[in-house]
């Protein structure tokens, strides 16, 4: 496993979960998704609006659902947005310095996704055959 995977998603913590929810562990994973996408779209949306408020569900939702799956960068960075919104909201300013962070959540967003699909579909894990033909990948097993 790549060092970039083992700094985006704590492996542990992600069997864990996957171990305690069970047969629930691909519907709370696509449920992960979606209510990421969207609140990310509405972090977006409150950014483009400067509407400080509107930042703090959103990041707060999407903090809870990363720590769940062991997503903790993704959850890091909700964090920082959600407790500087609140911040803001007390002491009437729009907090412009999130502008970074809300473009980096985004993109690492989407490499914790595209991280989750590959450890929980064996279709994505499947290498492309290359050349002419199938690739084997078990030469010696069986053999004398």
């Amino acid at each position: 496993m790549a060092d970039a995977a083992r700094d985006i998603v704590d492996w542990g913590h992600f069997e864990k979960s996957r171990t305690e929810l069970g047969p629930s562990f691909i519907r709370i994973l696509s449920y992960f998704r979606e209510d990421g996408t969207k609140s990310i779209a509405q972090i977006e949306q409150a950014m483009r609006e400067e509407n400080t408020a509107a930042l703090v569900i959103p990041a707060h939702t999407l903090k809870g659902e990363s720590r769940q799956l062991g997503a903790e960068p993704v959850a890091k960075i909700a964090e920082l947005i959600e407790t500087t919104a609140r911040f803001c909201v007390e002491s009437h300013r729009f907090p412009d310095e999130l502008v970074p962070e809300v473009v980096e959540l985004r993109r690492l967003f989407g490499e914790t996704v595209e991280l989750f699909d590959k450890a929980t579909n064996p279709l994505m894990t499947r290498a492309a055959p290359t050349g002419f033909g199938r690739k084997a990948t078990n030469q010696g097993f069986g053999r004398i």
